[in-house]
């Protein structure tokens, strides 16, 4: 039985857009993420005076560029969810809040990165609000970039229930096929297990091919209000439930006493109640994967598989378009572009529309989620109107 939260089936996406993904841009992360905005917000067959809300990516973009660019006249809400890869989501659920609280009838989320162009993982790992928790424990030790932050999480895996990087491996050729798939991605050359397996090792046990690419480009989805969503030019994505998690203290992730459960494992059975559904009636799932591992682990934490058996879960294709679980069949940041999970909600909108260039058969249920940071969580379960 669904709960009776005031946010279950409170909004639904109408509109998506992006701009081409590219390693090597001149262009400012601005511009792109306006790029990418303008093709949402035209996708929904809106015009940019009716947006009245605004959740922009929380590194650098703020109100004004929106009021200044697009003309906006009567923006009556904005806001940042500063929680990394979970941003993304997690805004999903503030529109939701502010769209069911009568603010807002269009909310704008966007994203816009020069991640390949603009600077190294290690500086901006270094500007992020969490880098005085990595400042005191990981950097005295030469642990400064996100993989090796998170590797040690991969590794106790490993130790605990004998999970390998060949079953890691299946997560990375999957999404690598799936891009192949796609005309918007930026890696499409097939890979094999033993290709992976033959990548170099970037932090042990992650190598080269259990990393998410740096990227440039935008993306952007349009959140709106039920009684406006079906007059819209699309088929509406209704939201029918959504929630935010944090790990458990403390945020240093070398010193918590579980380095296998994400804050997902709090969000997930929330957003599972609000929409009524269980793990077994999600028929897509568009998970967020800047590392192989963090995928196994939310699979684990979202409730497809027992802790400790997401390396046989994902096993023998699993997670292929034809699998028991499709998994990021845009082929996700390990290989269409990393956008801090904002493709992936544009990804589920295309599923459950029925436009995915890798469709899905019959897609009506899916659900997003976004990892973020030291181990934030967010998910969205959505259905086709």
């Amino acid at each position: 039985m669904a709960t009776t939260s005031p946010l279950r089936e409170a909004a639904a996406l109408t509109g998506i857009g992006e701009t081409q993904y590219l390693r090597g841009t001149d262009r400012t992360a601005l511009s792109l993420q306006l790029e990418a905005s303008l093709n949402a917000i035209r996708d929904a067959g809106l015009k940019p005076s009716d947006i009245d809300g605004l959740i922009p990516y929380g590194h650098g973009a703020v109100a004004e560029d929106f009021i200044t660019n697009f003309g906006i006249k009567d923006l009556r809400f904005s806001a940042t969810t500063p929680m990394g890869g979970a941003s993304a989501v997690a805004a999903i659920q503030c529109a939701l809040a502010v769209i069911n609280a009568g603010l807002c009838h269009h909310v704008l989320l966007s994203l816009g990165r020069t991640g390949y162009s603009g600077g190294r993982i290690g500086t901006r790992v270094q500007q992020m609000p969490q880098f005085r928790v990595i400042g005191e424990f990981e950097m005295p030790l030469g642990a400064i970039a996100p993989a090796q932050l998170y590797a040690p999480m991969a590794r106790r895996h490993m130790e605990l229930y004998g999970t390998t990087s060949r079953q890691l491996a299946e997560i990375a050729v999957t999404t690598r096929y799936h891009a192949s798939l796609q005309p918007n991605a930026t890696m499409k050359k097939l890979i094999s297990i033993e290709d992976h397996q033959a990548s170099r090792m970037i932090s042990d046990p992650l190598r080269l091919l259990d990393c998410s690419l740096e990227s440039d480009g935008g993306a952007a989805v349009v959140i709106s209000a039920p009684d406006r969503a079906r007059d819209l030019a699309q088929r509406p994505i209704v939201v029918m439930g959504v929630a935010e998690g944090h790990p458990d203290s403390p945020s240093a992730i070398t010193q918590r006493p579980d380095l296998t459960t994400l804050g997902l494992a709090k969000a997930a059975p929330k957003a599972f109640a609000m929409a009524g559904l269980r793990p077994a009636d999600i028929q897509v799932a568009e998970v967020y994967d800047c590392f192989t591992y963090i995928v196994l682990c939310q699979l684990e934490d979202l409730g497809f598989c027992r802790k400790g058996e997401g390396g046989g879960f994902v096993e023998n294709a699993a997670l292929r378009l034809d699998g028991h679980l499709p998994v990021n069949t845009h082929g996700g940041l390990l290989s269409q572009a990393h956008m801090a999970g904002m493709n992936h909600i544009i990804e589920l909108a295309r599923q459950l529309r029925g436009q995915a260039a890798a469709q899905v058969p019959d897609a009506e249920v899916g659900l997003v989620t976004g990892y973020g940071d030291m181990g934030d969580g967010a998910v969205a379960i959505m259905r086709r109107a």
